[in-house]
């Protein structure tokens, strides 16, 4: 287990935010910072701690990304035309892990990311193991029949936590889920407001 897996509701307390909408999140009972100084008054923000919040918000969302790893998909992001927030938003949920938690195969986008690696799921068939994947329009992406049974996907499937968006066709009877296209930030149900122009603002400083 990974240490940010591991203390992953902190990153709510830190934030201020439950991030994931869960109602496990520790943010529901104690709404301060974690450490022994998290419940200091909070100062306002400059404009790189804004800008800086949001990054570390975006980032945080989609579990174990390094900022290496962040770093790149921004860099994509920018080479592609259009606006670069709104495709840093389509490259983040093309991802592998990203389908499968949208899905609700699993409860977490952390789970989903181990889902992945230990080889429970297919796109298009063929067996992929790589989190960070992406996927295209058009791919269906499925869990494989002998991980159908698991605990873990019977749970999410039922849970009423959230729902599947509907850029994802899915299917919980065959666990199958299609990529209809890539979604831009409306259509993404994040539980908290996301700002990817500030992270857009964060790199062009940085």
């Amino acid at each position: 287990m990974t240490k940010r897996t591991a203390a992953k509701y902190k990153i709510d307390r830190r934030m201020g935010e439950n991030i994931w909408g869960r109602a496990k999140s520790p943010l529901n009972k104690r709404d301060y910072g974690p450490g022994q100084h998290g419940q200091r008054r909070k100062n306002k923000l400059s404009d790189f701690g804004t800008q800086l919040r949001a990054k570390q918000k975006l980032k945080g969302y989609y579990g174990d990304l390094t900022e290496k790893q962040f770093r790149k998909i921004y860099g994509e992001a920018e080479r592609v035309k259009g606006d670069t927030g709104e495709n840093l938003i389509g490259l983040l949920e093309r991802r592998l892990d990203a389908i499968v938690y949208r899905a609700k195969f699993v409860p977490t986008i952390f789970a989903a990311r181990q889902f992945v690696n230990h080889g429970h799921v297919t796109v298009n068939g063929a067996r992929v193991n790589i989190a960070s994947y992406r996927v295209k329009e058009g791919d269906v992406i499925a869990v494989r029949d002998r991980s159908k049974q698991l605990a873990i996907v019977l749970e999410a499937a039922q849970s009423g936590e959230r729902d599947v968006p509907d850029y994802l066709e899915v299917d919980h009877g065959k666990m199958t889920a299609t990529f209809v296209r890539t979604p831009g930030l409306s259509d993404v149900p994040y539980p908290v407001h996301m700002e990817p122009n500030l992270v857009v603002e964060f790199y062009a400083k940085n």
